[in-house]
């Protein structure tokens, strides 16, 4: 057991802090049913394989084990690399940061195109944060490239001002749209600081690939997967609900590439559907009539080189539970489920056969499979 579990029964009922930006489909509150489950096979090492914002990396190796975290995105692959492979303590960071906090703000390219102003913007102009905020950001991210730090250094200070930036903007949460009326916390005056670091006894990889292309090169005990399904909603379109779209004022933060731009809200061209789609989200079927997103899970975990796999999946996504308990029982031995309703917030009863089956069906459903690969 580790210094973080505390049982109750099978259940582990407090999970480590972890640090993270506001995440559509955030695993944040099923830590400590994501731990009890992979503490049931006993793993040393394990792959999370659609890393996100990174807190069941963080809360994985908090407790013991030796990580992979991998994620397309850049800005995962940021955090990630700040909350596994840091090797300085906390207060080595504290000087950087208060040069940041104190620069003078200028007006740059953020600004140009992501900063508004309360007092002149009353045509329905969104923007997420305020000028006062963007013209801080242009200044901070500018000396960021400058200073005479390491790599992963200055992801750490990336990873900072992402955090800073999360805390003020005027968003639900993903980039995709903005409100209307400008939320309170865009107000403040956006202000760095140290996140919350670890030097980890384990040694842990962060990876920034096509997860087809990682699983032939790793092996684990356990793999996590979360893939980014898409929504089971017919009339919505996949733009919606692409990740990449969602989080691009992150990546152009992590690279500061002032890339092109196009739609309401500035979208990375790279972005769009044609560019940045992926079968996890495919609302279609493929040649054999079988869902995309459901063929493309099957996929992972028959190619994951893995004893046990742990799968996460929301009743709102594409698969239906038919198909979905298909791809699992073709692959192995499912030795646990576990549904936590989320419009309860409350852990329903262990699933140990296919009874899940009719539960998925209902909105806000979260399930959380633990297979025996054959």
């Amino acid at each position: 057991m580790t210094p973080y579990q505390e049982f109750f029964g099978d259940i582990v009922t407090k999970a480590p802090a972890t640090q993270g930006i506001k995440y559509a489909g955030s695993k944040k509150k099923l830590l400590p049913y994501i731990l009890s489950m992979a503490s049931q096979v006993k793993p040393n090492t394990v792959l999370d394989g659609f890393a996100g914002s990174t807190r069941v990396s963080q809360a994985f190796a908090h407790s013991g084990y030796s990580v992979i975290a991998n994620d397309v995105s850049a800005w995962s692959e940021v955090l990630a690399s700040s909350y596994l492979l840091n090797d300085k303590p906390k207060q080595h960071y504290q000087k950087l940061i208060d040069h940041l906090n104190e620069l003078p703000p200028v007006s740059g390219w953020f600004t140009a195109h992501y900063g508004g102003d309360p007092a002149v913007d009353n045509t329905g102009c969104k923007r997420p944060w305020q000028k006062h905020n963007t013209q801080k950001l242009d200044a901070i991210r500018a000396e960021i490239d400058v200073l005479n730090i390491s790599a992963l250094e200055r992801k750490v200070l990336i990873c900072s001002l992402i955090q800073a930036l999360d805390s003020v903007d005027s968003t639900l949460g993903h980039y995709v749209s903005y409100l209307s009326d400008w939320s309170a916390r865009s107000y403040k005056v956006m202000q760095l600081s140290v996140p919350d670091l670890t030097i980890h006894s384990r040694s842990h990889k962060v990876h920034q690939r096509d997860i087809f292309a990682l699983l032939p090169e790793v092996e684990v005990d356990l793999a996590y997967f979360d893939p980014p399904y898409g929504s089971n909603n017919e009339k919505m379109p996949p733009s919606r609900v692409r990740y990449a779209a969602y989080y691009h004022v992150w990546t152009t933060i992590c690279l500061n590439d002032k890339p092109n731009l196009f739609g309401k809200v500035n979208r990375r061209c790279d972005t769009s559907d044609s560019i940045a789609a992926s079968d996890f989200e495919e609302f279609r079927s493929n040649a054999d009539g079988k869902l995309i997103a459901v063929a493309s899970i099957e996929k992972a975990i028959r190619e994951v080189k893995a004893k046990h796999v742990l799968l996460s999946y929301s009743s709102g996504g594409r698969a239906t539970a038919n198909q979905l308990n298909e791809a699992l029982s073709s692959n192995g031995k499912l030795i646990d489920v576990m549904e936590i309703d989320h419009k309860k917030n409350v852990m329903a009863n262990m699933r140990w056969t296919n009874e899940w089956i009719k539960e998925a069906e209902t909105p806000h459903k979260e399930f959380l499979f633990l297979l025996e690969k054959s």
